[in-house]
């Protein structure tokens, strides 16, 4: 499955790898992960696709991966640790922008290549390669806003208190909502991006009888669509990521008007490649490079025909069906399914 739009490449990272790879240059870095979020289908695509990404370069001989649920001080213990590992990179999805600067800062002045995914960090030394998150939540919230008329009120379902990528889409969220001053938000909440709690949460609201027209999610989507059918509720438009069980779901609930914005998690096998071409000289001409998100909707012939070819019941419901991004990735869907790495 192709994005409709990606980012501009800086460099010819695949060509560069493949290059690399037949030149004899193989299993000859070790890179750290840190990642701070654990029960949570994209993350575990992101750690999948960091898994693959760095099997299929044929360039990496081990990873020492740091994956758990923490805060910003323990993801910084994670930091040092890897730093004492003595890894070659890091590719971090931080908890915090500001909160692991100095970690970071440390890792940067150890001579570790460090390469933040999905997130921007304030450590200047780092590099970025992310999604571009103000923009998923702008497409997807004008959408909806456009759906119900340009007035009503909406439950507004955001990510994890404190995460850039959730300030981030709060930006693009409430650009929108500028452009839209009829449209309320009748409840705003954190989900934590935990499909349990953000479930509870609409079940919750739902129970209150408040009205609402519309519901934008930070990508805990197909659980909401499941409370709103198991509460016999209205389908109200619900806006989410482009996650297979939730594309699914605008294939083929009946009755269910709803958007998936594209926001890959095999961005983190993005983060190997761009570490990797760092590793090797080829820095980027910037520290920062986005993904550019679409948006596939169901209530036009031409959304419906996006989403039915983004669909793969294949694969979890809380998986991203983005399972590459052009030119960044070079893996199979079988080797990130099956979510090996090396030596593994």
């Amino acid at each position: 499955m192709r994005l409709t739009k990606t980012l501009t490449l800086l460099l010819g990272g695949a060509a560069l790898l493949a290059s690399a790879a037949a030149s004899g240059a193989q299993g000859s870095y070790t890179i750290g992960v840190s990642n701070t979020v654990q029960g949570n289908g994209w993350r575990e695509e992101m750690v999948c696709a960091i898994k693959a990404q760095a099997l299929a370069s044929g360039k990496v001989a081990k990873l020492n991966i740091a994956h758990r649920n923490t805060d910003a001080a323990g993801q910084s213990e994670d930091i040092r640790n890897l730093i004492s590992a003595k890894v070659n990179a890091i590719v971090v999805n931080p908890a915090d922008p500001a909160g692991i600067k100095d970690a970071l800062a440390e890792a940067t002045k150890a001579g570790i290549v460090v390469v933040a995914v999905d997130q921007a960090v304030t450590e200047p030394s780092a590099y970025i390669i992310s999604n571009n998150q103000e923009q998923y939540a702008y497409l997807g919230a004008k959408w909806l806003f456009e759906q119900i008329g340009g007035k009503g009120s909406v439950v507004y379902m955001r990510g994890a208190a404190g995460a850039s990528a959730d300030s981030d889409r709060d930006k693009g969220f409430k650009k929108a909502l500028a452009e839209f001053p009829d449209v309320k938000v009748a409840q705003e909440v954190f989900t934590g991006w935990q499909q349990d709690q953000g479930k509870q949460q609409i079940l919750d609201y739902i129970a209150t009888g408040v009205p609402f027209d519309g519901i934008w999610t930070s990508g805990i989507d197909n659980v909401i669509v499941d409370a709103l059918v198991e509460s016999q509720s209205t389908l109200v438009p619900v806006v989410g990521a482009d996650n297979a069980g939730f594309v699914g779901q605008l294939n083929s609930v009946e009755g269910l008007k709803g958007a998936a914005v594209t926001n890959p998690g095999s961005i983190g096998g993005a983060g190997v490649t761009l570490a990797l071409q760092i590793l090797d000289g080829q820095k980027p001409a910037q520290q920062t490079v986005l993904v550019e998100p679409s948006l596939w909707e169901n209530v036009t012939d031409a959304g419906k025909e996006q989403l039915k070819a983004a669909a793969d019941p294949s694969l979890s419901p809380e998986w991203p069906v983005s399972i590459s991004i052009p030119d960044w990735t070079t893996y199979t869907k079988e080797q990130i399914v099956a979510c090996k790495g090396p030596g593994e």
